[in-house]
């Protein structure tokens, strides 16, 4: 007797996904998995890409540029998104790798991003970071500074597709998703980046359009969930 071949964890993840979005009413189709790729390798990624995930996320220009380009060129169908900081002086090489950026958090970024988009003649869609916990350690713009950084964004041409955050650690998160949510609804906003391995189900029945899952798709990394 044959034994079963275990499921991949790209399906466990996209039935968790699948299952909260009806829970709250949603279409399963209407959240996009980003996988966190951030310090795997390409064999490592490979597993995925067979599996059919399309959309892989990474922190940093440089690191992406060092392993995307092949990648992309026998799967030229994948998304790339920025999920990390971007200094603002890698904001042109971000614009031409990638398809969406997730942290955007400053103005002076928002200035060298409207710059670079101009110049390269690529529009990749933006979500604008809320330190939505306030704290010091994190990016993201102050709740209170947010309409003034999207008006700014705007200004300056970027396509804004939501918000994103990333909730205080060992905190039940709801109440974060939650209020991003009513920040995103307020601005007029559409789009949601919230939601990592450890709770993508909850921002996914709170409104999630994007979940960043790195550890429960490739196994955590250095102690480090994402």
């Amino acid at each position: 007797m044959t034994a079963a071949t275990p499921p991949h964890p790209l399906d466990a993840v996209l039935s968790g996904i699948a299952q909260s979005a009806r829970i709250a009413g949603r279409e399963p189709a209407d959240v996009t998995l980003i996988a966190v790729s951030k310090t795997h390798p390409p064999e490592a990624i490979v597993p995925l890409l067979t599996a059919g995930q399309r959309a892989f996320g990474e922190n940093r220009v440089q690191e992406a540029a060092a392993k995307w380009p092949s990648l992309r060129e026998a799967y030229p169908d994948v998304s790339l998104h920025l999920i990390g900081q971007l200094q603002s002086n890698k904001a042109e090489d971000a614009v031409a790798m990638f398809d969406a950026i997730h942290a955007v958090d400053r103005p002076s970024l928002v200035d060298a991003l409207g710059k670079a988009m101009a110049k390269v003649g690529r529009h990749p869609d933006c979500f604008l970071q809320v330190n939505i916990g306030a704290e010091e350690q994190k990016g993201g713009c102050a709740i209170a500074d947010l309409a003034a950084l999207l008006d700014r964004a705007r200004g300056a041409g970027l396509p804004v597709a939501g918000l994103m955050c990333i909730p205080p650690a060992d905190i039940e998160p709801a109440p974060y998703f939650a209020l991003l949510a009513k920040l995103a609804r307020d601005a007029g906003l559409t789009g949601l980046s919230m939601g990592m391995s450890s709770d993508y189900e909850t921002a996914v029945t709170l409104g999630a359009t994007h979940v960043r899952v790195g550890s429960a798709l490739f196994g955590a990394r250095g102690g480090v969930a994402a």
